[in-house]
């Protein structure tokens, strides 16, 4: 059983997979710093520092003055705004990952399409090449 697991482990999907999964954990630092450091700041700015997560409606028909309120008195609470800013990120996170992924395919095409100089033939081809130029500058 020993030797299965350890097949098993050292196949190669699974060192792939274990490699994307820690790449993506320090990805995902970088999107999210560049998210709610870059982004955020000055879509706040644009929404005039709307927050809404302080947006609930509480179910026990009782008004509280905030979510916090609320959640100490133990009341059940249909948190809304905490929804939308979940919504509101998402969309912002994937937006940035859609941009970074775009620019990352346009250098990869770009690199690509770049004209690649014709590698030099083999020696071989080239003698070959001149034994047959000579052989016929012979017979002329």
């Amino acid at each position: 059983m020993f030797k299965e697991f350890r097949d098993f482990i050292a196949r190669g999907n699974v060192i792939d997979l274990a490699v994307g999964i820690v790449i993506g954990s320090a990805f995902t630092a970088i999107v999210k710093s560049l998210v709610n450091d870059v982004v955020m700041p000055p879509i706040g700015l644009l929404l005039a520092g709307v927050d809404f997560s302080s947006l609930f409606v509480p179910l026990d028909g009782k008004s509280y003055e905030s979510l916090a309120t609320a959640t100490e008195a133990g009341a059940a609470t249909l948190n809304y705004g905490l929804f939308i800013n979940a919504v509101i990120s998402f969309l912002i996170v994937a937006w940035v990952v859609f941009l970074i992924v775009r620019s990352i395919n346009k250098m990869k095409k770009a690199e690509e399409e770049a004209p690649k100089e014709d590698p030099a033939p083999p020696r071989e081809e080239v003698l070959l090449e001149e034994i047959r130029d000579l052989l016929k500058t012979q017979r002329s």
